[in-house]
């Protein structure tokens, strides 16, 4: 979805003037789609450039303790303020983007399980031959404490393929897209205008997970100014319609 020029311009020029700078942006796989949606609009908007790299949030949370060179990171809100604390996002830029969910998809033409009590995810999780999730990602480690609930994460482990997060030529949704696998789990954005999958719902009840992102500058930011105008870019109003297009709630900014 194409968000409107003229009101993306409009959110940038409420910030003083500032020569073109590159920003690198360190970000979790989970929220990837409608950033590679948001990135090229601000990109156009602002005449700033982006150069985004994603990994699964414990990754990131790793690299950017270890001083990683970004100037704005994207996360699991947690991880944001615990970079905060430990003053690696700089005090006062720490903004909440959006949350979602985790859902089940299967290849197309395959039976569409029914996943809506506890009782029917265990089924087809166990009645699936194969199965994939990102083992390095936020979505994916609260899985394998869904299957630990569940009591099946044995039978589930010996027929799955961890995928990386930091791989989206190979993620949980396109192997299940390429029919390699019947039965993914992933964040909800991830499987999103997918050709070939078929979405079998989000985890029922208390099983589900819901993960808010959230953005910060980091404090050693090249171009402090330019980083804070894009998580305004991204949690603008007019942002909102890439972020719900891609199945997020978008966060209200105060």
């Amino acid at each position: 979805m194409k968000i409107r020029f003229a009101a993306l311009l409009a959110v940038l020029l409420q910030a003083p003037f500032v020569l073109a700078a590159e920003i690198k942006l360190l970000s979790t796989g989970g929220i990837r789609p409608p950033m590679e949606e948001l990135i090229p609009q601000f990109e156009r908007a602002s005449g700033h450039k982006v150069s985004a790299r994603f990994a699964g949030g414990p990754a990131v949370q790793r690299e950017a303790e270890a001083g990683a060179a970004a100037d704005v990171v994207i996360a699991p809100s947690n991880v944001i303020e615990d970079l905060a604390k430990g003053g690696k996002v700089a005090s006062g830029t720490r903004t909440e983007i959006a949350r979602s969910g985790v859902g089940v998809i299967v290849r197309a033409g395959m039976p569409k399980p029914d996943i809506s009590t506890a009782e029917g995810l265990k089924r087809a999780l166990l009645d699936a031959k194969s199965i994939a999730y990102a083992g390095d990602g936020t979505a994916g480690l609260h899985f394998e404490k869904v299957l630990d609930r569940l009591g099946i994460r044995k039978e589930v482990e010996a027929k799955a393929k961890k995928t990386a997060a930091a791989d989206p030529k190979n993620s949980a949704p396109v192997l299940v897209e390429r029919g390699e696998v019947d039965l993914a789990v992933s964040s909800i954005p991830t499987i999103y205008e997918r050709k070939g999958i078929v979405f079998a719902g989000p985890l029922p009840g208390d099983l589900q997970h819901y993960i808010t992102y959230a953005g910060g500058v980091t404090a050693n930011a090249k171009d402090a100014q330019a980083a804070r105008a894009f998580l305004r870019f991204v949690t603008a109003p007019a942002a909102a319609l890439a972020l719900k297009a891609k199945g997020m709630e978008p966060s209200p900014q105060r």
